[in-house]
């Protein structure tokens, strides 16, 4: 019986899982007349999206995270839609309360932000300095990968699309 719990222990914190952290696809440039830089994704950004979630299909997604604007959710939605998850909102600010929210998951989540917040996020989940910076404003073929495993957090990025 005690090896029963040894061993079920050590299968239990070597298990992982991933974040996925992505900055919205390209969006429509603001109109001039509006007052508003809450704007849609253009076609190419609806195409990233649709790329994104070809990326992760196989990936097991369990959440799906994104701020409050049009640009994330659309970034988010087709990837939400084929796992069949509702958006979380989260704040345009991630905190170290969302930070503590995310690592009390233990499933792959995806993370749409912005570009001068996906390195925040990132490092907050790292719980040091792992990426410098903002985003470069014409930079939308990232993804960043967070791997937990037992108390450990790796960072890597990806390109993953033109």
């Amino acid at each position: 019986m005690k090896y029963l719990f040894i061993i079920t222990l050590a299968v239990f914190t070597s298990c992982s899982h991933y974040y996925y952290i992505v900055r919205h696809a390209e969006k429509e440039p603001a109109a001039s007349n509006m007052m508003s830089t809450d704007v849609s994704l253009s076609e190419k950004g609806k195409e990233r999206a649709e790329a994104l979630k070809e990326i992760l299909k196989d990936k097991k997604i369990g959440y799906v995270f994104s701020t409050n604007f049009i640009r994330t959710k659309s970034t988010a939605l087709p990837t939400a839609n084929y796992f069949r998850l509702q958006i979380q909102i989260y704040s345009p600010s991630p905190d170290s309360f969302f930070i503590r929210k995310l690592k009390t998951l233990n499933r792959n989540i995806l993370i749409v932000g912005h570009s001068n917040t996906v390195d925040d996020i990132v490092n907050m989940l790292c719980g040091k300095i792992v990426m410098e910076g903002d985003l470069p404003e014409s930079e939308y073929n990232k993804l960043f990968i967070v791997k937990k495993k037992g108390k450990d957090y790796v960072f890597k990025e990806e390109n993953i699309y033109r």
